[in-house]
C-alpha cells in the first residue's frame, strides 16, 4: 500500500514528535559498585546500608520507578573496579551508577562512565578533578569535595592555638587531597607523612611523630587503616602529650565502637551529625536504628541522601530518565530534603553545604557518640569550583 505525500509527511512528523519526547520508563536500573571487603569494607558497607534503607521506605522505587540495583564489591581494586563497571554498562545497561569509596578506584573508571553518559552520583569520594576543570555534566558529588573536612580543621586547629602538626594519610588520590585541605588553611608549620592504601601497621610512622615532636597530629586514614592507628598511638604513649585531631571519617560509629574510651574527647569535622536538629535526619537516625539496630555513619547518611537526591529527580522528570538534559536538571535542582539540613549543588555539581565541628562525647543513654560541637563553616564551597568550564547544554 503506498502512502500519499501528505500521509507521508504526517506519518514522519508524528514520528519525530515522539522521538522527540521521551517515554516514561518501566524500572529504573541502578549500578551499585562500592568496597565491601578489606580494611576499607566497613565504609561501602555503611554507604550501602543507607542507601537501601531509603529505598525500602519509597517502598522500592525511586520517583515512583520500580528500581533494580545490582551491587558489586571493587575490594578496593582498580581493575576488579573496572571490570564491574564494564558489566554495568555494557551488560546491564544500567541508567545511573552509584556507590564508589575511595578515588583510587573511581578516577580510572571515572571516564568509561561519563564517556557512556551514564549519570554517576558519589556518595563518598569528591577528587578535584572533577570539581575543577574537569567537571562533568554527569557526574555530581553528593558528599563533599576531598577537602572540605579538613579544611575546616586546619581553621580550627590553628584558631586554637596549635603551631605544629603532623599531618598523616594514605597515598592515593583522596589522601593527598584531604592533606591539602588541611595545610590550605592551618597558619603553623607542618610535616606529611604518607602511608600506602590498606596498611595497618603503625610502628615507623608513630615512630616519625615521636622524633618530631608535634604539638598535635591529623589523621586521616578510614576504615579499619584508622581503628589500628588510634589503638597503636594510644599504646605507644604518644596521644599523652600530642592532641588528636581527625576528620569525621575516624571518629565515627564504625570506628568509636572498637576503639572506646580512648577517642572520647577527640574533636572531628563533619557536614552531619545524630543530633542535627531537622525532620528528614530526625527520620533517617531512627529508621536506621530501628532497620540495623545501631547508630549510622556519615557515611550511611551520605548513602541515605544520594539515594533521596536520585528519587527526587526521577519524581520530577516523571520518570522520562531517557530525556537526560531534563534528568540533569531534576539532579541539579537537589529538590530533596538532606538529612544534613543545608544543601544544594554549586555550579561544578559538588555541595554548597555548612561543616560542623563534633565532639565525642556520651549521649543520655551513655553511648559513646558524637555531639555537634560548634558550626565552623556555612555555606562552605570548594577551592575548585571557578576552574569548572560545565558546558550550557547537553
Amino acid at each position: 500500500m503506498r502512502l500519499s505525500a501528505a500521509a507521508l509527511s504526517f506519518a514522519i512528523a508524528t514520528s519525530l514528535a515522539l522521538a522527540g519526547h521521551a517515554q516514561a520508563a518501566d524500572k529504573i536500573k541502578v549500578g551499585f559498585v562500592s568496597t565491601l571487603s578489606g580494611p576499607g569494607g566497613v565504609v561501602g558497607l555503611e554507604v550501602r546500608d543507607g542507601f537501601n534503607l531509603a529505598l525500602k521506605l519509597a517502598g522500592g522505587k525511586f520517583g515512583g520507578l520500580p528500581a533494580d540495583v545490582i551491587i558489586a564489591d571493587d575490594a578496593v581494586n582498580p581493575e576488579t573496579g573496572k571490570q564491574a563497571v564494564e558489566r554495568m554498562l555494557r551488560r546491564e545497561r544500567v541508567d545511573v551508577m552509584t556507590g564508589m569509596v575511595f578515588s583510587a578506584v573511581a578516577l580510572p573508571v571515572m571516564p568509561s562512565i561519563l564517556e557512556s553518559k551514564t549519570f554517576y552520583l558519589s556518595p563518598n569520594t569528591g577528587p578535584k578533578d572533577y570539581a575543577g576543570d574537569k567537571c562533568n555534566p554527569y557526574f555530581f558529588a553528593v558528599a563533599w569535595q576531598n577537602e572540605d573536612f579538613a579544611a575546616a580543621m586546619g581553621k580550627f586547629v590553628g584558631e586554637r592555638g596549635f603551631k605544629s602538626v603532623s599531618l598523616i594519610a594514605p597515598n592515593y588520590p583522596g589522601g593527598r587531597e584531604t592533606l591539602d585541605g588541611f595545610k590550605r588553611t592551618f597558619p603553623g608549620k607542618y610535616d606529611e607523612i604518607y602511608t600506602k592504601l590498606g596498611q595497618l601497621d603503625y610502628a615507623t610512622e608513630i615512630a616519625q611523630m615521636r622524633a618530631a615532636k608535634p604539638e598535635a597530629i591529623f589523621v586521616f586514614l578510614p576504615g579499619g587503616m584508622g581503628i589500628q592507628f588510634t589503638k597503636q598511638f594510644v599504646a605507644s604513649g604518644l596521644s599523652k602529650d600530642t592532641q588528636l585531631f581527625v576528620p569525621g571519617f575516624n571518629a565515627d560509629e564504625d570506628t568509636i565502637k572498637p576503639i572506646g574510651e580512648a577517642l572520647l574527647g577527640t574533636f572531628n569535622t563533619s557536614h552531619w551529625a545524630h543530633d542535627l536538629d531537622n525532620a528528614a535526619n530526625k527520620r533517617f537516625v531512627a529508621e536506621f536504628e530501628k532497620e540495623y539496630k545501631r547508630l549510622p555513619t556519615m557515611y550511611a547518611a551520605q548513602g541515605y541522601d544520594t539515594a533521596m537526591l536520585l528519587d527526587s529527580a526521577v519524581r520530577d522528570v516523571k520518570g522520562k530518565i531517557e530525556d537526560k538534559a531534563a534528568f540533569r536538571k531534576a539532579l541539579e535542582a537537589a529538590k530533596f530534603n538532606s538529612v544534613r539540613g543545608n544543601f544544594k549543588f554549586n555550579k561544578n555539581h559538588y555541595p554548597i553545604h555548612d561543616i560542623y565541628m563534633r565532639v565525642v562525647s556520651r549521649d543520655s543513654k551513655g553511648r559513646l557518640t558524637n555531639k555537634t560541637f560548634s558550626k565552623v563553616a556555612s555555606n562552605f564551597v570548594d577551592p575548585f569550583v571557578g576552574q569548572c568550564k560545565m558546558p550550557a547544554g547537553m
